[in-house]
């Protein structure tokens, strides 16, 4: 994608701007459980590279008091919610710390709002938003309800719906080992966004050109 095909991040989503968001928890219902780590990944347009990763920002989450954390679930993401170098902060901190950098880019790229993508994503945001209704956050950067599915995209462009498959199909590096962290699982969700919104800009470009 050279410099004069740029499209305005503003013009591509109808003035949202995707942010990419992974959780990491103590079960699946979020009201009840945990929310116990976070990591969100800004995106921007390089000139010569179409679509990138930006910034990446993560916090370990306290459980909000009389969370259940569920043996299995901690068990899955590896994380020790008492371990003293986890240096976790209550949620409203928490979220406040990832927030303030997503509504500075919302703005700096003159979007209305942040809209959350993610494998699955209607788990990352339905933590997201109870998380939010208990800190008693206004000012939430995200649209409530509209979400960027990559286990979709991944479907359509790669014929692949688990996370790791479709990054490895989309012909990208998979490491086991940091896998079910929030910062790695939200970096590789962000490659493989762009890596499909890439693909298709290309196509467009060349399907316009051939008009």
């Amino acid at each position: 994608m050279g410099a004069t095909e740029r499209i305005p991040v503003k013009s591509r989503f109808r003035g949202f701007l995707p942010v990419v968001v992974d959780v990491e928890t103590g079960g699946f219902n979020p009201q009840t459980d945990a929310l116990l780590e976070i990591a969100a990944v800004t995106l921007r347009i390089d000139d010569e590279r179409g679509w990138v990763r930006s910034e990446t920002h993560s916090c370990h989450v306290q459980p909000f008091p009389g969370a259940n954390l569920d043996p299995a679930a901690l068990e899955f993401n590896r994380i020790d919610p008492d371990h003293p170098l986890r240096l976790a902060l209550p949620e409203r901190e928490a979220l406040n710390k990832i927030f303030a950098p997503i509504r500075k880019a919302v703005k700096a790229e003159s979007c209305t709002r942040a809209v959350l993508v993610g494998h699955n994503p209607s788990f990352d945001l339905s933590f997201v938003n109870a998380a939010v209704e208990r800190s008693g956050i206004k000012r939430n950067p995200f649209h409530p309800f509209t979400t960027f599915d990559t286990a979709t995209l991944g479907g359509i462009a790669f014929g692949q719906t688990v996370l790791s498959r479709a990054v490895q199909a989309a012909g990208m590096a998979w490491d086991e080992r940091d896998a079910h962290s929030a910062i790695y699982d939200a970096e590789q969700t962000a490659d493989l966004f762009c890596r499909v919104v890439n693909l298709w800009n290309e196509r467009h470009v060349v399907t316009e050109k051939s008009k």
